[in-house]
């Protein structure tokens, strides 16, 4: 992956689609809550083996992260390291005290689930924090689990998306996660993609190819988006000759 080096001193502007580098912690506690770095996340106790640690990619501008480091990433310097504090009301808002609430013990219990401080659950499909057990009730905080804080992000531009088929694979990887095996063409404003097989089986397609078609348009100004799907009728193979051992006796020829 190119380390941007080669694009040192170019501008990122509100419309590009970049690949940075970044660690975020909460500024009163310095808690790491992300990081696209193994050793980072090592290092704070926080690894996770299911999690590629690699650089992403951002649409300037598209939303995607924080409002305070989507304003931050306008018009950086490629390959240059930054450092930034973004308040609450630009990063995951206020804490709102009404989303704090006391939850009867028996809600968890028909779940199975024995709850404890620190635990994160999921009540009526909504996704919260323990925050107290007490004798037959429950306290959850249903806030964002960063609401409230100012965060700070040491971040770095790698490179920015280049071309059209680039900036095609840079958004299905930031939106789907993978640009594996897609065949991409790219002609005036229209793009068509002939999709992998997998795309026919995963629910996380379904979802993720509208955000695609509103990232392509920001990104390509594409005017027309084609998903494709193929099904591609195997090959029929000749039947093959019965080995010798397996023909029956009454099926060999006798001489006459």
């Amino acid at each position: 992956m190119s380390s941007g080096d080669e694009n040192q001193g170019d501008k990122a502007v509100k419309g590009d689609i970049v690949r940075i580098d970044f660690d975020g912690w909460v500024e009163d506690t310095n808690e790491l809550f992300d990081t696209t770095s193994a050793d980072t996340a090592k290092d704070a106790g926080l690894y996770n083996e299911k999690v590629q640690y690699v650089p992403v990619p951002v649409l300037i501008g598209g939303g995607r992260v924080f409002p305070g480091l989507d304003e931050a990433l306008e018009n950086v310097e490629v390959g240059k390291e930054y450092d930034i504090v973004i308040p609450p009301e630009k990063a995951a808002g206020p804490r709102d005290p009404k989303l704090v609430e006391m939850i009867a013990l028996r809600e968890f219990l028909r779940q199975e689930v024995e709850p404890r401080v620190g635990m994160e659950v999921n009540i009526k499909n909504r996704v919260g924090i323990v925050t107290a057990v007490t004798a037959g009730r429950v306290r959850v905080d249903f806030n964002r689990r960063l609401a409230g804080k100012s965060l700070k992000y040491h971040f770095k531009v790698l490179s920015k998306a280049e071309g059209d088929e680039e900036k095609v694979k840079a958004v299905l990887e930031m939106d789907y996660g993978s640009a594996d095996n897609f065949n991409i063409r790219v002609k005036d404003k229209s793009i068509c993609m002939v999709l992998p097989d997998v795309c026919k089986y995963d629910q996380k397609w379904l979802l993720a190819k509208y955000r695609i078609v509103a990232d392509l348009r920001e990104a390509l100004k594409a005017e027309k988006v084609r998903f494709v799907e193929e099904y591609v009728k195997p090959a029929e193979t000749s039947k093959e000759e019965p080995a010798p051992e397996e023909i029956a006796p009454e099926e060999i020829p006798q001489d006459q």
